[in-house]
């Protein structure tokens, strides 16, 4: 059964599966839905993912939501190449990274959330960045240091795994927002090298980019 992702070019959640499918070597359609025109919102949408977020991943075992979920059910289904490490201790520090940016970071900063401290707080766009600023630090610093013990030409080991799935997107949105990188060399080093890997899962690439 083929694969179909239904994201937003921007969506960094969606660029984290769009990297697994092509380090993978998976084909796939794309959906797109613009979350600028609220269309995640719809009755539609809200159908196949009934939070109305992106993205969704439809495949053989049906409809799929949540990207570190669905990275993992990739991992277990299409297990070469691996995307996690074969020791347990390994595995779990590779989950740790991913789960910095999944669950510390990227909540916290995404649309939504950005759009409630605009309008419910009244945040001027000064306070929002100074948000992102904050948060996008306190995450990638820890993550510098684990990629200081664990990393090699990626954030652990010498291949790509699950967290620079994450991290390269959260790094895509830091750059977006004007975050000064250079505290976090390690860390850069190995998004660049895997954007390099995988142009076609950049947010520019995609058809409905602009």
């Amino acid at each position: 059964m083929s694969l179909t992702l239904h994201g937003y070019w921007r969506s960094s959640a969606a660029y984290r599966v769009r990297l697994a499918l092509g380090l993978k070597g998976l084909p796939y359609d794309s959906v797109t839905h613009d979350l600028r025109l609220g269309e995640q919102r719809g009755e539609a949408y809200r159908r196949l993912q009934p939070q109305g977020l992106v993205p969704v991943l439809d495949g053989p075992d049906g409809l799929l939501t949540q990207s570190p979920a669905i990275l993992e059910w990739l991992e277990d289904r299409y297990p070469d190449p691996p995307l996690l490490p074969a020791d347990p201790g390994g595995r779990a520090v590779v989950r740790a990274m991913a789960a910095i940016v999944a669950c510390d970071i990227h909540p916290i900063n995404n649309l939504r959330v950005l759009t409630r401290l605009r309008t419910d707080i009244g945040a001027d766009e000064a306070a929002v960045g100074s948000w992102i600023r904050h948060w996008v630090a306190e995450g990638f610093a820890a993550i510098e240091t684990l990629i200081a013990r664990h990393g090699g030409g990626y954030a652990y080991g010498d291949s790509p795994t699950l967290a620079d799935c994450h991290i390269l997107p959260q790094v895509y949105n830091a750059e977006r927002f004007g975050v000064d990188l250079t505290p976090y060399p390690r860390l850069t080093a190995c998004a660049a090298r895997l954007r390099e890997r995988v142009p076609a899962a950049a947010p520019e690439a995609q058809d409905d980019a602009g």
